[in-house]
């Protein structure tokens, strides 16, 4: 199974910049797609932006769209989310997602989360 480890979240003044990482450990055979979804209080989570395989198709919410750029890098396991021009609005706690294949053998991907780093915007 994989495990997701999130860090980079913290208080950021408007304007500011942070970067997310996620790393994903465990036992698996392969991750496919990485993402980023958030939750803000009292409002349902939504996706980020997410990123192939491969690194080249991303896509991103139309809210962070030139401000947000997802990366990842195969060699660790890894996926940032670098969060520039920030906004009170980009308050929420920010999760990780991955899809992945366990075993060479399996059919199916699966999905496993993160528990979520917090992120807020100071106005």
């Amino acid at each position: 199974q994989v495990q997701l480890v999130e860090s980079g979240g913290g208080l950021v003044q408007a304007g500011g910049s942070l970067r997310l990482s996620c790393a994903a450990s465990g036992s698996f055979f392969r991750i496919n797609g990485m993402g980023w979804h958030r939750q803000a209080p009292g409002k349902q989570r939504e996706l980020v932006a997410d990123i192939s395989m491969g690194g080249g198709i991303t896509n991103y919410a139309d809210s962070v769209k030139g401000r947000f750029t997802i990366s990842r890098d195969n060699a660790k396991n890894t996926v940032y989310l670098q969060m520039n021009s920030l906004r009170p609005e980009d308050t929420a706690v920010y999760y990780c997602n991955v899809d992945y294949v366990e075993r060479i053998t399996d059919m199916m991907t699966r999905e496993h989360w993160g528990q979520g780093t917090r992120v807020t915007v100071s106005s």
